[in-house]
């Protein structure tokens, strides 16, 4: 008897692939690009905290977008599982591990932003605390957000390299895609480690090389439906 992940066929692991990435980006896209960047000032803890409070509903908004790209990214894990599976098993498990562990490093870093909203409530605990000394935790706990999740584009870099690989050697998917993946992962990779390294450095390669998750997904929504069935 045949199990349960084999009997989903490529092509719908193609569709579900394509269609959690479009949503996952529409949301990641919202959080950080709409809500984050509008809110969080650079250097500017006592602005950044007004920001938050006067726009708390919007930065929860933004916390719960960010809750569903994880769950986005644990459905995508194993409909990328299922598609390459038939290319390698054990190199599609080990892509799929990837992204999962970065879907588990970024959750967790979602706390610190429920610890922002904790020291801007105005509960009676916090007067202990001058106003310039809670905002000042504010932007500790959004930057170890940020650190956080460059933690976990390190593995994300390392899934986007072996579902290059996997894409390249498929035979159903255009290889050039699978350089593009490569290459956008070694990009994540690059900037992350180089953020580590050092501190002022703006990361600016992924803004490029994310080129090639974009094309992979919208390879998977308009043509993963054609992609040919084969055993897994």
């Amino acid at each position: 008897m045949k199990s349960h992940i084999a009997d989903i066929s490529l092509r719908k692991a193609a569709i579900v692939a394509g269609f959690g990435l479009l949503f996952m980006t529409i949301a990641a896209t919202f959080a950080y690009f709409y809500v984050l960047s509008n809110l969080i000032v650079p250097g500017d803890a006592a602005t950044t905290a007004n920001n938050i409070m006067a726009n708390e509903l919007l930065f929860r908004t933004a916390i719960d977008s960010f809750i569903i790209v994880v769950i986005l990214d644990v459905v995508v894990a194993w409909a990328l599982y299922v598609l390459l599976k038939p290319v390698n098993k054990s190199l599609s498990l080990l892509a799929a591990w990837f992204r999962l562990v970065y879907a588990t490093i970024f959750g967790i870093s979602l706390h610190n932003f429920f610890s922002v909203l904790l020291l801007l409530s105005g509960a009676d605990y916090l007067t202990v605390f001058e106003t310039g000394q809670l905002h000042a935790q504010v932007m500790l706990f959004l930057n170890a957000f940020s650190y956080g999740w460059l933690i976990g584009l390190v593995f994300f870099g390392l899934h986007l390299s072996v579902l290059g690989y996997l894409v390249f050697k498929s035979g159903y998917i255009p290889r050039i895609l699978g350089v593009l993946l490569i290459i956008a992962g070694f990009g994540y990779l690059i900037d992350s480690f180089a953020k580590f390294l050092f501190p002022n450095y703006e990361a600016t390669i992924g803004l490029f090389t994310f080129i090639g998750e974009l094309l992979f997904m919208l390879w998977l929504l308009l043509k993963g439906a054609k992609i040919p069935e084969m055993k897994s």
